[in-house]
């Protein structure tokens, strides 16, 4: 399994850079005003679809997965065929609520930009069947490549259709603010087209399969489970999916939402220029700061299966074994990864934002969330875990007492103090480390998950201290000497910063590996782990 969340992790990390790439050009053609335009109207779409049909693969991986456990492959499939049926009429739904109900979920030039999202939600849903009907039968890699398939035509359309509707507003005679909503519309497209070309590649695998998929139907003689039956299922499993999930997500478009009509409001800052500060905020910070959450993502969702499995058949042994060695392996990616990002906010920012405006503040606001990727690593896999040992409503439960913390907190901040974007970071920081908090509790009381603290945080702590200190040097060092015979800032930035990430991995690795932080096994179950430990005895770094 931790392998099967290699590839879907490997998957995450692709579509994440493919991501961060083209949102460089995208943002030079619609601004920050146009990614707020775009964010504002993304969380609402994120939360509709999160509650139609985005908690739809973990859930039908949990159901799935059960059935194919004890070897009842014909209720699997009608529990599949009914979850598709489920997805549509609630996706139907959604889509619907969504464009007709637009004006009244957010605001002027964010209201158009929504509706291009509306049909996405309908679509979505029988590709999230698919995705959680392939991990339900212990394979990520139909879901890996439609992430990247996804990913790719995404960015492609986003920045093209983008760059066309904005030159069309500008032929025109439009002003600013007009032309950052037709930008924003033309990355909407994106999202949609990324979907629709994911769902025709998982159909094709799926219908590969469909002969193999009905030749083991065909030979199971289990009694059927009754179509109202499994309705009942599906609502009763997918319902605390949801809200956990929409919950835990809910704090975006709750902090969008104040933001926008406190500073608006309350503080009669202009409506435009509040947009492209929640622009800067999360379009900037927090897309680069969710670049290695992205891991953890992929690692729950892939847990989820075998954790279900391991608890259903009482093995807790066995299940505590692979909470440990997931919790492992996330610490070992996510707190070097915060470390990272806080060393190098601001060359980062500037090499894939360079819009010298905004590039110390988007810095600042990213050093701040560099915290919030541990805190966010470890509650995801924690949310998946509570899920999977059939605690679905702890993960409710906190998600709605660190909502409603952060929630009283981001409006004092904003009504009382003048930090503007940097309250959104705080109370981000706040959500963040609450969930992990309680998840962690809600999990000790099932489970007894023994942690080693001096390998699972003080090394990689230490190790990743020592590595940003040094990656910092080493930017600043190479930066001055390339600053003679550069004359383009942006490149001296880049190269400067590639050699510093070599530097710090190569640290990070030596560190990790002398100080006994991680054993030669759990280095073989990241992604190419057989090559890096070859490659790590071969320099002597590893010993043989």
């Amino acid at each position: 399994m931790i392998v099967q969340g290699s590839v879907l992790a490997t998957a995450g990390i692709i579509s994440r850079i493919i991501g961060l790439l083209y949102r460089a050009p995208l943002t030079g053609i619609i601004g920050d005003e146009g990614n707020g335009y775009y964010s504002t109207a993304y969380n609402i779409y994120s939360i509709v679809l999160l509650i139609s049909a985005y908690s739809i693969p973990s859930a039908m991986s949990k159901i799935i997965s059960q059935k194919l456990a004890v070897h009842e492959y014909r209720n699997a499939q009608r529990i599949f065929h009914c979850a598709l049926i489920y997805v549509c009429v609630v996706g139907g739904l959604g889509s619907l609520f969504v464009f007709f109900g637009a004006p009244f979920l957010v605001d002027g030039y964010s209201i158009p930009v929504l509706r291009f999202f509306a049909p996405v939600i309908l679509i979505f849903g029988p590709l999230g069947v698919l995705r959680g009907y392939f991990q339900a039968h212990r394979t990520m890699v139909p879901t890996s490549v439609s992430q990247l398939v996804e990913q790719f035509l995404n960015a492609f359309v986003s920045v093209g259709a983008a760059y066309f509707l904005v030159k069309f507003a500008i032929s025109k005679g439009s002003d600013d603010s007009t032309r950052a909503m037709y930008g924003a519309i033309g990355s909407s497209l994106g999202t949609g087209s990324g979907v629709v070309i994911a769902l025709i590649f998982m159909y094709f695998v799926y219908s590969i399969n469909k002969d193999y998929i009905n030749r083991k139907v065909i030979h199971d003689h289990h009694e059927d489970m009754q179509y109202r039956e499994i309705f009942r299922l599906i609502i009763m499993i997918v319902t605390p999916f949801i809200l956990s999930t929409a919950i835990y997500n809910l704090s975006t478009t709750m902090n969008s939402t104040l933001f926008s009509k406190i500073m608006t409001y309350s503080k009669n800052i202009p409506h435009n220029e509040v947009v492209t500060r929640y622009g800067v905020f999360s379009q900037k910070a927090v897309v680069i700061a969710n670049f290695p959450i992205s891991i953890a993502a992929a690692t729950a969702a892939t847990i989820m299966p075998s954790i279900s499995t391991y608890f259903a058949q009482k093995n807790y042994e066995r299940t505590e074994a692979l909470v440990e060695k997931v919790y492992r392996m996330i610490n070992m990616i996510a707190i070097p990864s915060a470390v990272g990002l806080f060393a190098l906010a601001d060359p980062i920012i500037m090499l894939l934002f360079p819009q010298r405006a905004t590039i110390h503040e988007a810095g600042f606001l990213m050093q701040m969330l560099a915290v919030t990727v541990v805190f966010y690593s470890l509650s995801t896999v924690s949310n998946a875990i509570l899920q999977g040992i059939g605690r679905v409503n702890a993960p409710v439960l906190n998600a709605t007492f660190a909502l409603i913390v952060q929630t009283a907190l981001l409006v004092v901040l904003l009504l009382f103090t003048n930090l503007g974007n940097k309250a959104l970071a705080i109370v981000t920081i706040t959500y963040s480390f609450l969930m992990c908090v309680l998840n962690e509790h809600s999990i000790s009381k099932v489970l007894n998950v023994k942690q080693d603290i001096m390998k699972m945080y003080l090394l990689p702590a230490g190790v990743s201290a020592v590595m940003g200190t040094v990656a910092w040097g080493v930017y600043e060092l190479f930066k001055l000497l390339f600053e003679k015979f550069i004359s383009r800032d942006y490149f001296v930035n880049l190269f400067a910063v590639m050699i510093a990430i070599v530097v710090a991995v190569i640290i990070y690795a030596v560190g990790m590996v002398r100080t006994n932080a991680v054993t030669e096994e759990e280095l073989k179950s990241f992604p190419k782990g057989h090559t890096l430990v070859g490659l790590l005895k071969k320099v002597h770094i590893m010993k043989s």
